[in-house]
């Protein structure tokens, strides 16, 4: 699955100053048109998605290599680049001159692994070694989808 990069977050302080915060229901409370929200439960979606501001990107997904774990082409990925990657993160790589998201592996073998039944029989999962470039621009950490309404 390649990516389209979106751009990276403000500051901690712009998105503090920005926020905005919605009200947050629980899915079982009993909902209706007069339903109103109690004063300490909101949620504001930077808080949510972002953790650490000056470390977080964006991208757009583009492709179905993925589609088995829900990313799907359209998808907006937020990404941290503070944090290390770990065996079976989502991670957003570099390699031979392509962005893409795949599945980090780290054992036996370093790879980046597909999860689409579609590719897993054409795609070879990429090693490395040291005369591989691979680089891990950051850890997915939210995926941001519009639904379409049909």
């Amino acid at each position: 699955m390649r990516v389209s990069y979106l751009g990276s977050s403000e500051s901690a302080a712009f998105i503090a100053a920005n926020s905005i915060r919605i009200p947050l229901y629980s899915e079982s409370a009993k909902l209706s048109p007069k339903s109103q929200p109690s004063k300490d439960k909101s949620l504001d979606l930077n808080t949510l998605c972002i953790q650490n501001p000056t470390s977080t990107f964006f991208v757009r997904a583009q492709g179905e290599s993925i589609a088995k774990v829900d990313i799907q082409t359209g998808d907006v990925l937020v990404a941290d680049r503070s944090l290390t990657a770990r065996h079976g993160d989502i991670v957003i790589a570099y390699e031979h001159g392509k962005m893409s998201v795949m599945i980090l592996e780290l054992k036996p073998d370093v790879l980046l692994r597909p999860k689409n039944k579609a590719y897993a029989a054409s795609a070879v999962p990429v090693v490395t070694s040291e005369t591989s470039s691979l680089e891990i621009f950051g850890v997915v950490t939210s995926v941001v989808r519009q639904l379409d309404r049909g």
